[in-house]
């Protein structure tokens, strides 16, 4: 039988598919993620099948016998004239095995990665990576590899996507940080660590007081209370570089208390809400002794918001 259509081969391919379907992921680019993770899982479902019989790969059509006598090595064909049952019929068989349990979310990623679901793409691919991480996690199970040898970096994010534990966001937060920082480490592939160590450096702030000027994202979603809100730099929870956060005053108090965003243009980290930046661990700029090192006043209207650094010490 032709080394294409072995396990090792098989297998080499759903981890390499699957590695590009979470770099998609983190991009936000979900269209391709249907694709790869659709491809990832077909693979990995004829790992499983091969592993148990190549028999179990065969197509079964126009009751012709040639291809289960060459999957069964008693024929030799043309490998152009070889083929393999498509992921649908893969899953099926699995499910008549008692691999696979049904799941209509797996079967809306395999019609997204065929194109013929009746909807747009990345509106229900991107929540389908709890899917695509748990049905990763059973077959991988049935051909006895631990997630660790097939998910590498990714394997702790794979374990966040499905563990029903964590609420919603702080398993989304936990996601995105990882897609982030995988991200980011991408971008030093191959060269040395002084190189990555010179780039977190170059984007510390120089000076205590700097304008970053006022990017919409920050004047997005202010509350009702006033449009007075202060930008401070935290360590990002992702890369560690210097991430933006936004701190907005509590109640008629203008110090600031509470972040409601978290931006990082070294990895691309961005999270709103109060609820999010607080499950990410991003440490208030005011937590410690040491002055943050670097803070933004802004306020818009003609009440002037105080110095954070003199309300810290009075």
């Amino acid at each position: 039988m032709d080394d294409s259509l072995s396990f090792e081969s098989f297998f080499e391919g759903a981890k390499k598919a699957a590695h590009r379907a979470m770099e998609d992921h983190g991009r936000e680019e979900y269209d391709e993620f249907a694709l790869h993770a659709g491809v990832a899982v077909e693979r990995l479902a004829k790992a499983v099948l091969v592993k148990r019989n190549p028999l179990y790969l065969v197509e079964m059509r126009n009751g012709n016998a040639d291809l289960l006598l060459y999957f069964g090595g008693d024929l030799d064909l043309d490998t152009s004239k070889v083929r393999t049952v498509g992921a649908g019929e893969a899953l099926r068989r699995l499910r008549r095995m008692g691999v696979l349990p049904p799941d209509p979310q797996l079967d809306l990623l395999i019609e997204l990665r065929n194109g013929t679901a009746h909807t747009t793409i990345g509106d229900q691919a991107k929540t389908l990576l709890p899917t695509f991480s748990e049905t990763v996690m059973i077959l991988l199970t049935a051909v006895g590899t631990t997630s660790r040898v097939f998910w590498g970096r990714w394997a702790r994010t794979m374990i966040v996507a499905v563990d029903k534990q964590l609420d919603e966001i702080r398993r989304d937060v936990e996601i995105r940080t990882d897609q982030a920082r995988h991200l980011f480490e991408d971008r030093f592939k191959g060269l040395s660590d002084d190189v990555k160590e010179q780039v977190l450096e170059g984007a510390k702030p120089q000076a205590l007081r700097f304008d970053p000027g006022l990017d919409p994202r920050w004047l997005d979603d202010l509350p009702s209370s006033g449009p007075y809100f202060h930008l401070s730099t935290v360590d990002c929870p992702a890369c560690e570089g210097p991430a933006m956060v936004r701190l907005l005053p509590s109640g008629q108090d203008t110090v600031p208390t509470g972040m409601d965003m978290l931006y990082c243009n070294l990895c691309n980290l961005y999270l709103i809400g109060q609820d999010e930046v607080k499950a990410s661990g991003a440490k208030s700029p005011f937590q410690g002794s040491m002055h943050p090192p670097l803070i933004t006043i802004t306020g818009v209207g003609p009440i002037p918001v105080p110095d954070p650094e003199q309300a810290a010490e009075s």
